[in-house]
């Protein structure tokens, strides 16, 4: 169990490393704080209003419009400016709520096992049957696709895989002796889950967390291309692509820059998660001798 001055090296350890990581990660984090960065500030940032009809439609890019208008005549940069706001939140929205059903179910069923890890994990399957995609057009298209059902539907579907992978990490650090030491001197279920299991599978949350904010973000992506995601006016890359198109047939590569947006966070987040899943080795290999001893 690490307590104490252990603490303190694990945490000066996790510093050093972040100095010494790859360039692709360093990349990676700085387009990822370039991204937030715009997300946050983006109605200071942005030249217009993401909803403002400016000109005619499909105009050129020029000092007025540096990245032309749009099929209704607003201008690309700023939408494509607020579509990092509104994209990247609704995505980070529904991973953070998908951890948080997936998390605690799964290390739930880690320790209390028997009916309810049964139960819970048959319900997970049925869930992880039915194509997400194909799930998440029925239920929008029944109850709608306002952003708290977007958020909600999206989030349950994630929440089966966090369950899963949090599921089988809680269950190996829930057989450990400290886990079982802490149970026999009267901690409670919650005070052991908080203090000694999820402190331990940290590291490949962390990492689990870029990798399905980066499905997220794509399935949101698709659904508002498919006109089922994030609705107009709101400025969305998925639906900025499908909108501007026809541009692609006139030698124009306008919307190609929403698709761009897009596939440049995946890349940056993607670096990240690598270097994450390979401290996170380093980490368990490094911790758990500390740990039974």
């Amino acid at each position: 169990r690490l307590v104490g001055s252990e603490m303190c090296i694990r945490d000066r350890d996790m510093y050093r490393g972040f100095l010494d990581a790859p360039l692709s990660a360093k990349l990676g984090l700085m387009t990822i704080t370039a991204y937030l960065f715009v997300a946050l500030f983006a109605p200071v940032i942005a030249p217009y209003s993401e909803t403002e009809i400016l000109g005619g439609a499909y105009e050129l890019w020029s000092e007025k419009y540096l990245l032309g208008t749009d099929n209704l005549g607003r201008d690309m940069l700023s939408r494509l400016i607020f579509g990092a706001r509104n994209t990247i939140g609704i995505a980070l929205a529904a991973v953070v709520i998908a951890f948080a059903i997936g998390g605690i179910t799964g290390m739930l069923s880690a320790i209390l096992g028997g009916w309810y890890d049964t139960i819970i994990s048959r319900i997970v399957d049925i869930l992880m049957a039915i194509p997400g995609l194909v799930f998440a057009l029925l239920i929008l298209t029944i109850l709608g696709t306002s952003m708290t059902t977007l958020v909600l539907v999206i989030a349950v579907l994630d929440s089966t895989r966090v369950y899963r992978i949090t599921r089988a990490a809680a269950m190996n650090v829930a057989v450990m002796d400290f886990v079982e030491v802490a149970r026999l001197r009267g901690e409670g279920m919650w005070w052991v889950i908080r203090k000694e299991i999820l402190p331990n599978i940290m590291a490949p949350l962390l990492a689990e967390f870029g990798l399905r904010f980066c499905f997220v973000f794509l399935f949101i992506a698709a659904l508002s291309f498919l006109g089922l995601g994030i609705q107009p006016p709101t400025a969305d890359w998925g639906s900025m692509v499908r909108d501007n198109a026809t541009l692609i047939n006139y030698d124009d590569i306008t919307p190609l820059l929403p698709a761009a947006a897009i596939a440049v966070l995946t890349v940056a987040v993607n670096f990240v998660v690598d270097w994450l899943l390979h401290k996170s080795v380093s980490y368990t290999h490094l911790t758990l001798p500390t740990i039974l001893l």
